[in-house]
C-alpha cells in the first residue's frame, strides 16, 4: 500500500476535528456573553422522552422584538446549532488537477430542556436537512456540481457514494440526516457533510441553511434551528498565478513557469496547473522533493507531470496539516508554514508592499475567502472607524502572515484566544501585546477559552465550554461569525432563540423560568430580570468594585451592561424605561451608585449602531428574520 493510499484511508475515516479554512480573526462578542443554559446533566442524563411537542415551528425566541410584529413563543425545548470554524473551504468544481481540500464541514448542536434547565443528550434523535434560506436560495445536492467523487479514491483513498462525505455523512437534502451525539464533546455532530457553495439553481451561496430539528422518541417535534453550513470555493491562487500575457503591473507580477503559463482554457485549472509547474520549477534536483514523489507514487518528472497523466495532487499528502490528520512526509514544512511563509515576502503591485506589512485584511483575503465571500463577518468584521475603514482584521488576532507560517507554530492548534481581548472590563481590538508583538496574556479568565482543548497546551474558543456546560459557539456563533453578522443568514439562529441579533444572553431563551442567582450566570453574571431589580441592592453596596467590571468605573454602563432590546421595569412604583442598545447603568433608576434621589439626571448611554436611522434598520431586520420565521 503506497503512502497516498495508506495515509489517506486515515483521513477518510478519521473523524477530523480540524478540518476547515480559516479566513479572518477569532471569536470576540459585541455583548456581555451571556449564555443560554442551566446545569447541565452529568452522564446522559435525559428529559423524558416523550417530551411536549413546540408545535413543530421554531426552537423559541425568548421575548420578541420591540418594533412590532410577531413574536415568537418559546417551547418547552431551546435548540441550538452552529457550524464550527465559520468557514469551511472547497477546491471548487475541479478535483482533476490539484486539491486543497475537499468538501467537508461540521455542524453541531445541544439540546436543553427549558424547565429542567438541563441538557438533552439521549433519548431524542437530532437531524439535519436543506431549508431554503432568507432569500429563497436552497442547496439540496453537491455530487452534480463538483467532479469530487470521480477523484477521490484517487485522492483520498476512500470511495463513498455520490453525495456522500469521507465520514459517511450526507449532503444535506430535502430527506433528513441523522447526527448523533460526541460524549467527549457534549454535542450532537454530523461531521464530513461534503456541501458545496453552489445551489439548485447553479448560483453561488457560501452560506447555505439547514434546519436542524429535535425530535422524542414518538416523532414529535421539541425544538427546530435554523443553522449556516458556510463554504466557499474563494481559497484559490488565481489572484496570482493565472495565466496571462498581458494586464496590468500587478496582474502580471507573478513569475510565470518555465515551461510557460499552461493557457488553459478551463479557469479553475488553469492556475492549478500553473502552480503544479512552479513547484516542480522550484524543488527541480531536490533528493528531498525526488524522494517524496516516489513515496507518493507520482512521477518522476514532478507533479505537472503526474497531474497530466490523470493523478491529482493532494497538496498535504506532502506537506503536513492538522486539517487532514495523517497527512504529510517528515522533513517536509507543513502546508501553512510553506504557504505562508514562502508568501509572506511577496509584494502586492496593486499597494507596493509586502503581503507581510499589509495590516488588513486585502491581503488574506488574495488567497483566503475572500473579496466575495467575506468570511470575517462576525462582531469583530464589521466594526468600522469614524472614516469608515474596519477596525479589526485578520492579523489583530493572527498576527502577521510571518507569524502564521512560523515553522514553530503548529497550524489549526495555536490559535488566538478569546482572553487577549477581553479582560478586566476592557475589550481591545488587537489580540497582539504591542510590547511582545505575541499574543497577549492576561490573569483575568472571566472570557477566557478552556484550558487543553482539544489537547494539552492548546486552548481554542470552538472546543471550549461555558455557562450550563454549553459550547461557546453556542451561543456566542461560529469562529469568524460571532454574533451579530453581517451576513443575515447567520442571525438566524440567534434571533429565533431571543427575539434580536447578538450573542444569545437573555436567560429565558433556555430557561423557562427565569433562575435568581448573583453570580451564577454565564461569566459569573447576576440575573437580569424584574427579580434583580428587586434584590440587587444587598450586592450593589457591599460589592460595588464587582458592578464596575461591567457597568464601567463611572456607573453609567459599558458595552458589558448593554440591552438589545426595548425592555421596561416597575423600580419603587414607577416604570422605567430602556431602548434596544442602551447600556444599563446607575443612572436610570437611582442618581447614581449611592441610590440617592431618582433616575434620569443624566443622558442614557446609548450604543450608537443603535441610536437613529442605523438603529431603527437593525431593529426591523431582526422583526423580518422573525417574520420569516413563522411555520419554519
Amino acid at each position: 500500500m503506497n503512502k497516498t493510499f495508506r495515509l489517506l484511508v486515515v483521513v477518510a475515516a478519521a473523524l477530523v476535528f480540524t478540518h476547515g479554512c480559516g479566513g479572518g480573526g477569532s471569536g470576540e462578542s459585541d455583548d456581555s456573553n451571556l449564555g443560554s443554559s442551566g446545569s447541565s446533566s452529568s452522564g446522559g442524563s435525559t428529559s423524558s422522552s416523550s417530551g411536549t411537542s413546540s408545535s413543530g415551528s421554531t426552537s423559541s425566541s425568548g421575548s420578541g422584538s420591540s418594533s412590532g410584529g410577531v413574536t415568537l413563543v418559546p417551547g418547552d425545548y431551546a435548540l441550538t446549532a452552529w457550524n464550527d470554524l465559520g468557514m469551511h473551504c472547497v477546491d471548487g468544481v475541479d478535483y482533476s488537477i490539484m486539491s486543497i481540500l475537499p468538501p467537508y464541514n461540521n455542524l453541531h448542536a445541544q439540546l436543553v430542556d427549558r424547565r429542567t434547565n438541563e441538557q438533552v443528550t439521549s433519548g431524542v434523535t437530532i437531524t439535519y436537512q436543506s431549508i431554503a434560506d432568507l432569500d429563497g436560495s436552497i442547496n439540496t445536492s453537491s455530487s452534480g456540481k463538483t467532479n469530487f467523487w470521480q477523484y477521490v479514491a484517487s485522492l483520498f483513498g476512500a470511495s463513498p457514494a455520490a453525495d456522500i462525505g469521507l465520514t459517511g455523512n450526507p449532503t444535506p437534502s430535502n430527506t433528513p440526516a441523522p447526527m448523533t451525539f460526541n460524549s467527549t464533546w457534549g454535542w450532537f455532530e454530523a461531521e464530513g457533510i461534503p456541501i458545496t457553495p453552489y445551489d439548485d439553481n447553479n448560483q453561488k451561496n457560501f452560506y447555505p441553511m439547514v434546519n436542524v430539528v429535535a425530535k422524542d422518541v414518538s416523532g414529535n417535534v421539541l425544538a427546530t434551528a435554523k443553522a449556516v453550513l458556510p463554504v466557499s470555493d474563494e481559497m484559490t491562487c488565481q489572484a496570482c498565478h493565472t495565466s496571462r500575457s498581458s494586464g496590468t503591473t500587478a496582474q502580471t507580477a507573478a513569475r510565470p513557469p518555465t515551461s510557460g503559463w499552461a493557457f488553459d482554457s478551463d479557469p479553475q485549472k488553469d492556475w492549478k496547473k500553473n502552480v503544479l509547474r512552479i513547484h516542480d520549477d522550484k524543488h527541480a534536483g531536490n533528493s528531498t522533493f525526488t524522494a517524496a514523489l516516489t513515496t507518493m507514487g507520482y512521477e518522476s518528472t514532478g507533479l505537472a507531470a503526474t497531474a497530466a497523466a490523470g493523478k491529482p495532487i493532494l497538496c498535504a499528502g506532502c506537506h503536513a496539516s492538522n486539517a487532514l490528520p495523517g497527512t504529510g512526509i517528515a522533513g517536509i514544512s507543513p502546508l501553512t508554514s510553506a504557504q505562508h511563509s514562502s508568501h509572506s515576502q511577496v509584494v502586492d503591485p496593486a499597494q507596493n508592499m509586502q503581503l507581510d506589512d499589509i495590516a488588513n485584511r486585502s491581503s488574506c483575503y488574495l488567497c483566503h475567502p475572500g473579496s466575495v465571500t467575506k468570511c470575517l463577518r462576525g462582531a469583530m468584521g464589521s466594526p468600522v472607524d469614524s472614516s469608515g475603514n474596519a477596525v479589526m482584521g485578520c492579523q489583530s488576532c493572527h498576527g502577521s502572515m510571518a507569524d502564521v507560517g512560523a515553522q514553530t507554530r503548529v497550524g489549526w492548534l495555536e490559535q488566538p484566544n478569546c482572553q487577549a481581548c477581553h479582560y478586566d472590563g476592557k475589550r481591545e481590538t488587537s489580540a497582539i501585546d504591542s510590547g511582545t508583538s505575541r499574543l497577549r496574556v492576561v490573569t483575568d479568565s472571566r472570557f477566557a477559552t478552556t484550558p487543553n482543548v482539544p489537547d494539552s497546551g492548546h486552548s481554542l474558543f470552538r472546543f471550549s465550554t461555558g455557562h450550563g456546560d454549553l459550547q461557546c459557539e453556542a451561543c456566542h456563533g461560529a469562529t469568524h461569525a460571532v454574533y451579530p453578522s453581517s451576513h443575515e443568514n447567520d442571525n438566524v439562529l440567534s434571533v429565533s432563540l431571543q427575539g434580536y441579533r447578538g450573542t444569545v444572553k437573555e436567560c429565558t431563551a433556555c430557561h423557562a423560568t427565569e433562575p435568581t442567582t448573583t453570580t451564577g450566570g454565564p461569566h459569573g453574571m447576576h440575573t437580569t430580570g424584574q427579580g434583580w431589580i428587586r434584590n440587587h441592592q444587598s450586592p450593589g453596596e457591599n460589592n460595588r468594585s464587582s458592578c464596575a467590571y461591567c457597568h464601567g468605573t463611572d456607573y453609567r454602563g459599558t458595552y458589558l451592561s448593554e440591552v438589545r432590546k426595548a425592555k421596561s421595569f416597575s423600580v419603587e412604583g414607577s416604570t422605567v424605561n430602556f431602548v434596544a442598545g442602551q447600556r444599563v447603568g446607575c443612572y436610570e433608576c437611582h442618581n447614581g451608585p449611592s441610590g440617592d434621589g431618582r433616575g434620569g439626571t443624566l443622558p442614557a448611554n446609548i450604543n450608537p449602531a443603535y441610536a437613529g436611522a442605523a438603529g431603527t434598520s437593525l431593529l426591523q431586520a431582526d422583526q423580518a428574520i422573525l417574520n420569516w420565521l413563522v411555520g419554519k
